[in-house]
């Protein structure tokens, strides 16, 4: 366990919070995370985020499904266990597949959707029993939190998160695992 410290700003209104994260970053300083109580548009592009590949991974899945109903549909119902349903043979599965396509339909938004809220969890290490990381419980009501990494440079930061609005600044050691 190696220990660093954090600045936490605390800001009460997401515009002034928008309008200091853009200061920050314009000088230069590392923001390790912000916390919000709900999704503040256009928050993760003035950090400098990555877009998300959420949905490339979405599309796979999706793939992954249609596959799977294909396959599955093809086994039971041509192969494995050929059922003559309402006069409509079952010689091939191209002859059957208009009434497939529901099945097909179903399967890829099942998959795409589970599999996404899965890999979703896992990027963002969500998993059962994980204690929380909410430096502060404020921020999931009213308040919105800007941690900032410190290396040495406690009185600049802090004047500077002063001049962009911040209510509360804390000098907080914060537990790393490595």
């Amino acid at each position: 366990m190696e220990s660093s410290k954090v600045i936490h700003a605390i800001y009460t209104d997401d515009d002034v919070l928008m309008s200091a994260v853009k200061k920050v970053k314009a000088a230069k300083h590392h923001i390790e995370e912000v916390y919000t109580p709900f999704p503040v548009h256009g928050l993760d592009k003035a950090m400098g985020l990555a877009p998300t590949r959420i949905a490339i991974a979405a599309f796979m899945y999706g793939c992954v499904g249609l596959t799977v109903a294909i396959t599955m549909m093809n086994f039971i119902m041509i192969k494995d266990w050929p059922q003559n349903i309402g006069g409509k043979p079952s010689f091939s599965y191209i002859e059957n597949m208009p009434a497939f396509v529901p099945i097909m339909f179903e399967l890829t938004v099942f998959f795409a959707a589970h599999l996404m809220v899965i890999t979703f969890y896992l990027r963002s290490r969500m998993w059962p029993f994980k204690k929380a990381e909410n430096p502060d419980p404020r921020t999931t009501d009213d308040h919105f939190l800007m941690e900032i990494a410190v290396h040495g440079n406690e009185e600049e930061l802090e004047s500077l998160l002063k001049e962009t609005g911040a209510v509360e600044i804390n000098l907080v050691d914060k537990e790393e695992a490595h």
